[in-house]
């Protein structure tokens, strides 16, 4: 049900009014990271319709554009979405729950630190 009279490509660049805000100091660290989390976006959607094709299948044992389309999951599968979706997100984010739990931990070595310990005690020792 696409409009033929739609330029996606014009769409997908499209952008708000006025001047974009950036939240990080480092416009370039901000591009990087708005350009991931767009992935992280596209590759929720596909995993999401693939669950979809496969429940599909396991159903009906054939699969259509209409039937993707038209698909609603019912509780229990909604509900097994969300945890999967939980999952995912968890595993995309997990190096900011790392920051927060050594931060709550204290004064942990990293393994960089020991390992320039290391480095620093054998030039000693030689």
């Amino acid at each position: 049900m696409s409009n033929p009279n739609l330029d996606p490509l014009k769409l997908a660049g499209a952008k708000s009014k006025g001047k974009r805000p950036w939240f990080l100091e480092n416009t370039d660290s901000e591009r990087v990271l708005n350009i991931t989390l767009a992935l992280v976006q596209e590759v929720a959607v596909m995993r999401e319709r693939m669950d979809t094709i496969e429940r599909l299948l396991e159903r009906d044992g054939k699969v259509t554009k209409d039937a993707i389309e038209a698909y609603k999951p019912a509780r229990f599968e909604a509900d097994e979405r969300g945890m999967l979706m939980q999952e995912y997100i968890s595993r995309v984010f997990r190096i900011l729950q790392q920051d927060v739990e050594a931060t709550e931990l204290g004064d942990e070595a990293s393994s960089e630190d020991v390992a320039e310990e290391f480095a620093t005690t054998e030039e000693k020792s030689c």
